[in-house]
């Protein structure tokens, strides 16, 4: 769904997907029992073993909990992932009582926020709710860390300086989205395009979300051409 479609009665999420990714089967089982219990939450789980990126694409969650593994990169390394092909999945990282390094680790993923893994349940919906809200509490535990503070501060400074080199970096699309874009492209409607694919509709308007936000683009046209220009598309056998 877009970020419009997720906000309601004040910037609230009115139903929040949550996909629980670790390693373990019984905190996966843990985390989805507790959530599932809560009104509005419909939550899934799957170890990172179980074709992480497939399951999240078919699924488009609003929230990727992830649990596997930070200190070994595992985590680490899926967070990136998830955080570059599936943008409107918001990553949270859960780690046992994460050190500045992994925090650090962590916002280099994008990660929207760094949980305890012994953090109550409470403090675990009000973490995803902002999430899904557009905050980034990751921000505010960075802010208690001095050591993490500084060394954001100098590492993502370096980076900024390179200015608008950094603005044409676009991340890659998924193989379902350059099929989706394609459709686009011939012109079809995201209803026709989900009954081409065999899915629902509502499905194809979060990859076409997807597309405009990767692709930085302003709307559907826009998006065909940049996908031509850098030559994700094709333009054969279409109409100038």
């Amino acid at each position: 769904m877009t970020d419009e479609e997720r906000r309601v009665g004040g910037g609230r999420v009115d139903k929040v997907t949550v996909m629980v990714i670790d390693d373990q089967a019984l905190f996966r089982a843990g985390v989805r029992q507790a959530l599932s219990q809560l009104p509005g939450f419909e939550v899934m789980e799957c170890a990172p073993a179980d074709d992480t990126l497939s399951r999240i694409e078919a699924a488009l969650p609003n929230v990727a909990l992830l649990g596997c593994r930070l200190t070994a990169g595992v985590g680490l390394e899926l967070g990136k992932k998830i955080a570059r092909y599936f943008p409107n999945t918001r990553v949270i990282m859960m780690s046992p009582d994460p050190d500045d390094e992994e925090l650090f680790e962590a916002i280099k993923t994008s990660a929207v926020a760094c949980v305890n893994k012994s953090a109550s349940a409470e403090d675990l919906v009000s973490t995803i709710q902002r999430a899904c809200n557009g905050e980034y509490p990751i921000n505010e535990t960075v802010m208690t860390r001095p050591t993490v503070a500084r060394r954001v501060l100098r590492e993502f400074g370096e980076l900024a300086s390179m200015g608008k080199a950094l603005e044409t970096v676009v991340a890659p699309l998924t193989a379902r989205e350059t099929q989706i874009l394609n459709y686009v492209a011939e012109g079809n409607t995201n209803k026709q395009i989900a009954s081409i694919l065999a899915i629902s509709e509502q499905t194809i308007k979060n990859h076409v979300s997807a597309i405009l936000r990767k692709l930085n683009a302003n709307d559907r046209a826009h998006a065909v051409v940049l996908a031509i220009r850098h030559g994700w598309i094709s333009i054969e056998g279409r109409e100038a």
